[in-house]
């Protein structure tokens, strides 16, 4: 019996690896019905397949019978973490902290940028070879609200530090202090909508975030409010976001929808006020280095029998529950 690790990188294109695993390389291929690349029983290192269906990264659980790690290259685990219930015992589950921080908080910038400043219509007119001047908000003198100040919100108050934003204030599950100010618990959130010109969610999908963004928060935001979701698409109640957007009390922009893909034909597309992006918040070039460097020291602390790094959880026997890490 080995001990394989499965890689969706090929491994020969990862520096530093430690000697002792046998490295296999395994993403789903491009139909997600890639055969297993060995026994599924000798694989001691899952590393999930990133930019796959849920159903494909998966589809290897049941058969992991020896499996001691589990490591997404997401920062989000919920697409795991649904279906972890054939999953034996004792298995860490890890995020990939560390790995998106810079690329998504640029996008949540660039989404931020574009929709104060009009850039989605000035596509439009330059499609129709149209000069369309116009007067448009600037991010400078915004009260920012950043909901979910974890690794990612946190690096998104980074860039914003020199775009002149009046104040950013932090909400997070709990109340903490940080070097840059109070983080407030997420129990406040609704007192301080009315003061926010920009709220930016970058929280996680949880049950407690699960449709977080409802008609009563939505209706909290000032008038003329920008929200930008960089999180998860099921943390805003779409239908709830439509009426707002329909009264054009409000805009939008999203990295993510709920549902997702966003199909043809869904009034989300034509809202008025919204600008859509398609989850790419991570894929980006800033992902292979940061991925190769995670899974590098993750790996190494495995073999040397270290504490792993962004432990999430670890599983209970049967898996109908799990223990938070």
């Amino acid at each position: 019996m080995s001990a394989d690790v499965w890689l969706p990188i090929p491994p020969e294109e990862i520096e530093g690896l430690p000697e002792g695993p046998r490295y296999l390389f395994w993403d789903g291929g491009e139909d997600g019905e890639q055969p297993f690349p060995g026994d599924p029983a000798d694989c001691v290192v899952y590393v999930v397949p990133y930019m796959k269906r849920g159903a494909v990264k998966a589809r290897p659980l049941e058969h992991l019978t020896g499996v001691r790690v589990i490591q997404t290259l997401t920062a989000g685990v919920d697409d795991v973490t649904a279906r972890l219930s054939s999953v034996v015992p004792g298995v860490r589950l890890c995020n990939a902290r560390g790995v998106h921080e810079a690329s998504t908080a640029e996008l949540a910038l660039t989404l931020t940028l574009a929709a104060l400043r009009g850039i989605p219509g000035f596509v439009r007119a330059q499609q129709q070879e149209r000069w369309a001047s116009a007067f448009h908000q600037s991010l400078a003198d915004k009260n920012v609200l950043i909901v979910g100040y974890g690794s990612i919100g946190a690096a998104i108050e980074d860039r914003l530090e020199p775009f002149e934003v009046a104040r950013v204030a932090r909400i997070a599950r709990s109340r903490r202090t940080t070097a840059r100010g109070l983080v407030h618990p997420i129990t406040d959130v609704l007192s301080m909508l009315p003061d926010a010109d920009v709220v930016i969610l970058s929280t996680p999908l949880t049950p407690d975030t699960l449709g977080l963004v409802d008609a009563g928060f939505l209706a909290r935001m000032k008038d003329g409010a920008l929200l930008v979701n960089v999180a998860r698409g099921p943390v805003v109640d779409t239908g709830a976001l439509l009426a707002e957007l329909e009264s054009g009390r409000i805009t939008a922009a999203l990295d993510v929808t709920d549902p997702e893909p966003l199909p043809p034909g869904h009034p989300l597309w034509q809202a008025p006020g919204v600008l859509i992006s398609p989850h790419v918040g991570g894929p980006s070039s800033a992902f292979l280095p940061r991925a190769k460097r995670l899974l590098t020291d993750q790996l190494t602390r495995f073999v040397n029998q270290e504490p792993l790094r962004n432990v999430i959880l670890t599983t209970d026997a049967g898996t109908a529950g799990t223990k938070g890490r």
